[in-house]
């Protein structure tokens, strides 16, 4: 079945120096325009972040400093990519949550408007998750191909996930037959604190809310201690207060060190 457009929609993905909104940049940006007559364009573009890309996320894209240190900055390109888009409805992967988020931001730093006002923005990753339910009742039934009885006891549940993972395993070879080995496949989130008010970012804690989201823990507590009392006052996770507890003793034990 061909999809009917009633304007163009341009598909975006970006490859970047990280996951932050307002710290990192774009290296690669790459936009397929789909007109209504079905036919399709290609743009794409490195781009000069105009600071290091982290050697860990070279490692995942495959763009290094050295590809990208003759390209043009995002603000020698922003019109040109700014006119690409007009008239255009969005779309892409994940691409409300981050795509198009960091690209408004890269727009704003070029000193240009970003208006998505009037324009449909298609997040193909939400049709997947809405279309494909990632329940356990879902898992259950996809993968050892029963109904799962009496689903949201806490006894069966915990079967159902038992079996799941078994026959993850079974299905998935690459996955191995070990707990190490399934971890090197999945990966494994390095956890600050289970709210995810902080994260780790380049080998360090780093804030994930309010005024200071993207900075340096350690920073914010040595720029502005009074934070922390903030934070310890008001209605955070408990996890989240002895962890960032932890970080504060680790900066006040340093900052007394002869």
């Amino acid at each position: 079945m061909n999809i009917e457009l009633l304007r163009p929609i341009v598909f975006l993905d970006l490859e970047t120096t990280g996951l932050s909104l307002t710290q990192d940049r774009v290296v690669e940006i790459a936009m397929l325009k789909v007109s209504t007559d079905g036919s399709r364009q290609m743009k794409r573009r490195l781009i000069n972040p105009e600071k290091p890309i982290p050697a860990e996320v070279s490692a995942i894209h495959g763009i290094t400093d050295d590809m990208v240190k003759d390209a043009p900055t995002f603000k020698q390109v922003a019109n040109e990519i700014r006119q690409y888009l007009e008239g255009a409805d969005l779309a892409g992967y994940n691409s409300n949550k981050f795509d198009w988020p960091l690209l408004a931001e890269e727009f704003l730093r070029a000193g240009l408007d970003f208006d998505i006002q009037g324009k449909r923005l298609l997040d193909v990753q939400k049709i997947y998750h809405q279309m494909e339910p990632r329940t356990l009742s879902a898992a259950y039934k996809f993968y050892c191909e029963k109904d799962l009885e009496n689903a949201h006891s806490a006894e069966t549940d915990i079967n159902a996930t038992w079996e799941v993972f078994l026959a993850q395993i079974n299905k998935y070879p690459q996955l191995g037959n070990s707990i190490d080995t399934v971890m090197k496949v999945v990966g494994e989130e390095p956890i600050v604190d289970f709210a995810r008010r902080m994260v780790i970012e380049n080998g360090k804690e780093i804030f994930n809310f309010g005024k200071h989201k993207g900075k340096v823990v350690v920073d914010v507590l040595k720029t502005e201690p009074s934070y922390y009392d903030w934070i310890m006052k008001s209605e955070f996770a408990l996890h989240t207060k002895l962890k960032l507890t932890e970080i504060f003793n680790r900066v006040m034990l340093k900052s007394k060190t002869p």
